[in-house]
């Protein structure tokens, strides 16, 4: 639970850097991210890709799915 919490957080904040300006604080950072997580290993899964179970893996599967996330709720608020 703390290491999804840790992994979410950096996601997040990652992927708010990524998209330039798309942060929403540490709690949002986090939610995005965990949500990002989610995402990820749904989209990768979809695709055949496997990221592996290391934390590194989780990392950048979060990552792309917050970044995914970002863009799509970019998209909405259009």
């Amino acid at each position: 639970m703390i290491w999804t919490l840790i992994i979410g957080g950096v996601a997040g904040w990652l992927a708010g850097n990524f998209m330039k300006g798309s942060g929403y604080g540490i709690l949002g950072n986090i939610i995005v991210g965990i949500v990002g997580g989610f995402v990820g290993g749904w989209t990768f899964g979809m695709l055949g890709i496997s990221m592996g179970n290391a934390l590194i893996g989780q990392l950048i599967t979060a990552t792309i799915g917050a970044v995914i996330l970002l863009w799509i709720i970019g998209l909405i608020k259009k």
